[in-house]
């Protein structure tokens, strides 16, 4: 009798692949979009398993009270800015249009008003290089360029929390807990290195670690695995 493969029970939404979503302290957005420029306080920095970045709570004269991406060098008793008018200083909340070239920013809308979607990682930023009528050009992290609706708001500065990664684990356990805090899958195992009964590609001989093969688009999904309708495969001969 088979079992299911690890993609498989990860559709299921057992408890062992849900994230601990009610441990979080909530989404970290920019506030309501507004047509003037609103001032906040910043109330408290807290960690968040649910983010690799700390968090700012923000309460703006406006009555809300949210939380946002905390910047490197924001401390408590901050004032921010958020609106058109906004001054270009780090933690400030301003439209793309309004962002000089050459300005380092974070947490970029994806449409006017949807909290941010881009470029929200420790230790991150985007840059902006060219504003134009209808569009503005910024250069993410990984170097491509993506050009964004100039009503868009983004952060100024850089997301704080750098250099999380430049820290080693050192010990399996340390990473086993690290991922357990937010389920995820932790370690990943190739499906050569499983046993028949649990993956396609798995045998328990030593002499030939994998039986990868090419499957057909139309095979069931317990098989359904490697290389997938594959047009050619093996090197290429010159």
């Amino acid at each position: 009798m088979g079992k299911n493969l690890i993609q498989q029970a990860r559709g299921k939404g057992g408890p062992t692949y849900r994230a601990p979503s009610f441990r979080y302290k909530g989404a970290a957005k920019h506030n309501r979009l507004t047509a003037e420029t609103v001032q906040g306080e910043v109330l408290d920095l807290i960690h968040c398993q649910g983010h690799s970045a700390p968090l700012a709570q923000v309460h703006y004269n406006s009555g809300e009270t949210c939380l946002v991406l905390a910047p490197e060098g924001m401390k408590v008793g901050q004032t921010v800015q958020s609106g058109p008018e906004t001054e270009v200083m780090p933690g400030n909340t301003a439209q793309l249009m309004n962002i000089p070239e050459g300005t380092v920013v974070f947490n970029i809308e994806a449409i006017p008003g949807d909290g941010g979607k881009f470029v929200r990682a420790s230790g991150t930023f985007a840059k902006v290089i060219g504003r134009f009528k209808d569009s503005v050009i910024v250069q993410l992290p990984s170097k491509k360029r993506k050009s964004f609706n100039p009503r868009c708001r983004a952060s100024i500065g850089v997301v704080a929390g750098g250099g999380r990664t430049e820290k080693p684990f050192l010990r399996a356990g340390t990473k086993y807990f690290k991922m357990k805090a937010k389920n995820k899958l932790w370690p990943k195992i190739s499906g050569s290195a499983q046993n028949a009964v649990d993956h396609p590609f798995g045998n328990k001989r030593t002499s030939r670690k994998s039986k990868a093969r090419p499957i057909s688009r139309n095979a069931p999904p317990g098989r359904k695995v490697g290389m997938i309708a594959a047009r050619r495969t093996g090197r290429r001969k010159r």
